[in-house]
């Protein structure tokens, strides 16, 4: 596992998140009422001071009326506005020191504000559901919010008793007194602010798979009347389960929960351990069934190994587009080469301008920078062969486990799995925006521990899917 890192501030969201201070857990307590969309809270956050002594820090907080703010237990000097909560202890906190803050807010929760429409907090018809990436998170707690600053959380939700709550983590308990019930999740993995998904509704909740046989324990929360088509789309996410973990190793989290919401969603969004579909994804015809991979796949490739800033985004969704075609071939549909093939046909129709190593903030969910990723990771497949990549791949997942990574960190791991150079055929794929000539796939299948796709040997979200 590789260690907590510390980044300075987000090239593409400054002011999001501080360096100053990294956090190591959240402790939320909410209530919330879904008629009038009311949201109490109360946040216990315990972290540690950089390598400087702090006179001041901030978190990131939608504008919600601030009941309270505690440093170490202590009332303490505070100014709100523009989404920043400006903290200053009465004593600087020493270098290196162990800290809590402890905020009480209230209001009407609703979407921050973002160039791809509101993020973060949405009311629903009957309930609300989290939406974060990549700066959501203020709309409806505290935080620091950059991806780097991983932390454990504990959640506590109180509300109607009608209502299911999921939350990121493993239920602890459930509590009924009156009219309301509480709900506690534990998230004991490193989290980043933007992957804390939460979702509040009446659903029914099933099991996937059989629970008998051990495995990771899926559940699903679904609305009543879309069990019967949910069950025929969501039939083959224990099969994907099964070979993502051999692909890319054990799946990195006690859980993993999927929620339809009762409302058309744009695209599915991943949380962590948890994904959350839309009515619209659930057809009965395993429409969408590229979406359930996708959207498990990122338990791997951004929720446990996650970028240290978003201009390294591709590392998510490029692993996560090629993790849909590595499920097709091995189903029996296209091949991973016929899907580099259909996706570099439709980059070449259109502009050249996308730098896949740095998008900037206007192009970083660009339906390019998807289908470019995962034809990036098809190049770096068909120069290493079978068993070099997916060691490579395995050996990513499991150095860097719960940790944060770049591109160039990736690039240099790239390079330990051959005696030839690959800096020409990475950077033309990274690092220039003219797109390279089309990955060649393999003559023959590779001699590996890979199991071949069953359809045929191996060959060689806008936001599309989130």
């Amino acid at each position: 596992m590789s260690g907590q890192q510390t980044a300075g501030s987000d090239p593409y969201f400054p002011a999001n998140g501080d360096s100053r201070f990294r956090v190591h857990r959240y402790e939320l307590a909410l209530d919330y009422r879904p008629g009038p969309n009311r949201l109490a809270g109360t946040a216990r956050i315990s972290a540690i001071a950089g390598r400087a002594p702090l006179t001041e820090f901030h978190l990131n907080l939608a504008e919600f009326k601030i009941g309270r703010v505690l440093v170490n237990g202590r009332a303490t000097q505070y100014t709100h506005r523009g989404g920043r909560l400006r903290i200053r202890p009465a004593k600087p906190l020493p270098a290196g020191a162990a800290f809590t803050v402890e905020v009480h807010w209230s209001g009407n929760p609703k979407p921050v504000r973002s160039p791809w429409g509101g993020l973060g907090w949405e009311e629903l018809t009957d309930g609300a559901l989290v939406a974060s990436q990549p700066v959501g998170a203020p709309s409806w707690y505290p935080c620091n919010d950059r991806p780097a600053d991983k932390a454990t959380y504990q959640i506590s939700v109180n509300t109607p008793s009608p209502y299911t709550v999921v939350a990121s983590g493993r239920l602890l308990t459930r509590t009924t007194k009156a009219s309301t019930t509480t709900w506690v999740y534990e998230q004991s993995a490193p989290t980043p602010s933007y992957l804390v998904g939460l979702s509040i509704g009446m659903y029914q909740t099933v099991l996937l798979g059989d629970p008998g046989l051990g495995g990771v324990p899926q559940s699903a929360h679904v609305p009543a009347y879309l069990l019967p088509q949910f069950s025929r789309d969501f039939a083959r996410q224990p099969a994907m389960m099964q070979l993502f973990e051999e692909l890319f190793g054990p799946y990195p989290f006690n859980e993993y929960a999927v929620v339809v919401a009762d409302e058309e969603l744009d695209v599915p969004v991943e949380a962590q351990g948890l994904s959350t579909f839309g009515a619209n994804h659930v057809d009965g015809v395993r429409g969408s069934e590229r979406l359930v991979a996708h959207e498990l796949a990122h338990q791997w490739f951004g929720n446990s190994v996650t970028i240290a800033d978003w201009r390294h985004i591709w590392l998510n969704e490029g692993f996560a587009k090629y993790a849909e075609w590595l499920w097709s071939e091995h189903s029996g549909g296209r091949t991973a080469q016929q899907l580099a093939g259909a996706a570099y046909r439709l980059l070449a129709s259109q502009p050249q301008d996308l730098r896949l190593a740095d998008p900037g903030r206007k192009l970083m969910f660009d339906d390019r920078l998807y289908q470019r990723g995962g034809l990036a990771v098809h190049a770096i497949r068909c120069a290493l062969g079978d068993g070099a990549f997916f060691r490579m791949l395995r050996d990513w997942v499991t150095v860097h486990r719960h940790g944060v990574v770049t591109t160039v960190a990736f690039t240099a791991h790239v390079a330990r799995y051959t005696s030839e150079s690959l800096d020409d055929l990475v950077s033309a794929w990274l690092y220039h925006p003219a797109l390279p000539p089309l990955p060649a796939g393999q003559s023959k299948p590779a001699k590996t521990g890979y199991r071949p796709p069953k359809g045929g040997p191996a060959a060689g979200r806008g936001r599309a899917s989130a």
